[in-house]
């Protein structure tokens, strides 16, 4: 049976929260925002084991949480790098020689549901390489320097890529190694394995699968999670 790591990446350091803290270590509800997020993926029959990217700092604290909320399938903690990327290729080195497909999320996306991973998992298995996203509902503009408007994409083009993403290993290190050694710079997984010329697909996901960035994230967090029980 082929080997699912998830690589959950925390290593941020959250600077447009504000605060001391770390976002994906605030509080919420009694206990650190990133335990919803390893909840999910310690509970999806799918995953197989749990490797978990932390500023290098933090590492004794994240030991602590994996304890104290007993995360069984969390297999490793690495120290991250300087940027998003930097920290998943940190992970990526992590990985055990019988990993065979790498699914990649923010840690401070707590929101996820186990259908849509169970739907993005499938679909890498049918192509090599997934991601999860919605469509865009605003209009967008592209502008130049000067803010004036050079283009109006169509709408119905455009998707809002998410995590988790979904790749097989071999798949995914060769992007990274790639992107190491000609410079390249990518705002997500994907973009990476795009580069290689290898098709990447979407999967349709849900909108309050949202990135945890401002207080009013926050706030809406915690509605949420009056509504369901993430425990």
């Amino acid at each position: 049976m082929a080997k699912i790591t998830a690589l959950i990446l925390a290593a941020g350091r959250g600077k447009r929260m504000g605060g001391r803290v770390s976002k994906q270590f605030l509080e919420v509800e009694g206990r650190p925002l990133l335990t919803y997020t390893l909840a999910h993926f310690e509970a999806h029959p799918l995953i197989d084991s749990l490797i978990i990217v932390v500023p290098a700092a933090n590492l004794d604290y994240c030991r602590e949480i994996v304890k104290k909320y007993s995360f069984k399938k969390v297999e490793k903690l690495v120290a991250g790098g300087k940027e998003r990327q930097d920290s998943v290729y940190q992970g990526l080195k992590a990985l055990t020689a019988e990993t065979e497909w790498v699914v990649i999320h923010d840690g401070v996306r707590p929101l996820i549901s186990p259908f849509v991973i169970t739907q993005v998992i499938k679909r890498a298995k049918e192509t090599e390489a997934a991601v999860v996203g919605v469509p865009v509902k605003d209009t967008i503009k592209m502008v130049n320097s000067d803010l004036s408007i050079a283009q109006t994409p169509p709408r119905e083009k455009l998707w809002q890529a998410q995590t988790p993403q979904v790749f097989t290993k071999e798949l995914i290190v060769k992007a990274y190694q790639k992107a190491k050694e000609l410079g390249w710079q990518g705002t997500d997984d994907a973009s990476l394995v795009e580069k290689l010329g290898v098709p990447v697909f979407m999967v349709p996901g849900e909108y309050h699968n949202l990135k945890i960035t401002t207080s009013g994230d926050l706030v809406f967090l915690r509605e949420k999670l009056k509504e369901k029980d993430f425990e």
